[in-house]
């Protein structure tokens, strides 16, 4: 989930930074330091969305940059468990499929990604055995986040396709129009059994 969130707190702004004016070296110190930034708490910074106060400056004896107090906002995304995410497979293997949420990638475990056995194929795809289905490198695809852990560096999160209404965006499509279909029939059906009725009593 995106948020927009402020935080307060020291900026150590590099002496290389020290020519421009105090907001932006601020401005340009926060870019360097949340580049890909992850805190399990705050989650992954996307963005710094601006500088909103800075503060006197302090310069700290045997350390040559400048520390300003300073309040800023950030764009952030928190993977939250049970959250709906669009995303694109960026790798297949043969324990599952790697998919790059725009933020941060997740993992579907082979046993996750269809409502099938499914195999690892020659043509480094995940197919289904009964439904045919295959899941390719590119795939577009709309995934739960079943799982996260921050053992490491950057979060681990486990997704599921196998609910109803998730998997390739492709799947999602054709089980729409099996479903409407079987709908007409069954609509079809009832007003069929409708004039019968209307019939007998005539």
């Amino acid at each position: 989930m995106f948020y927009l969130t402020e935080v307060e707190d020291y900026v150590r702004v590099d002496p290389k930074l020290f020519g421009l004016p105090t907001q932006e070296a601020v401005e340009n110190q926060l870019k360097e330091t949340y580049a890909d930034y992850y805190d399990k708490e705050l989650g992954q910074v996307v963005a710094i969305v601006s500088v909103l106060e800075v503060g006197e400056g302090v310069i700290i004896p045997g350390d040559g940059a400048a520390y300003y107090i300073s309040k800023f906002k950030l764009l952030v995304w928190k993977p939250e468990l049970q959250e709906l995410t669009c995303g694109i497979v960026s790798e297949i293997t043969s324990f599952g499929a790697f998919i790059d949420m725009g933020v941060l990638k997740g993992m579907i475990h082979i046993s996750q990604t269809m409502d099938d056995y499914v195999s690892f194929s020659k043509t480094n795809s995940l197919l289904g055995k009964t439904s045919k289905r295959n899941l390719k490198k590119g795939d577009l695809c709309l995934a739960r986040i079943v799982a996260i852990s921050h053992k490491g560096d950057d979060p681990k999160i486990g997704l599921t396709m196998r609910q109803p209404g998730l998997g390739k965006l492709d799947w999602i499509k054709e089980d729409q129009a099996k479903k409407q279909k079987q709908e007409q029939k069954a609509v079809k059906a009832e007003e069929k059994v409708v004039k019968v009725k209307e019939g007998k009593k005539k």
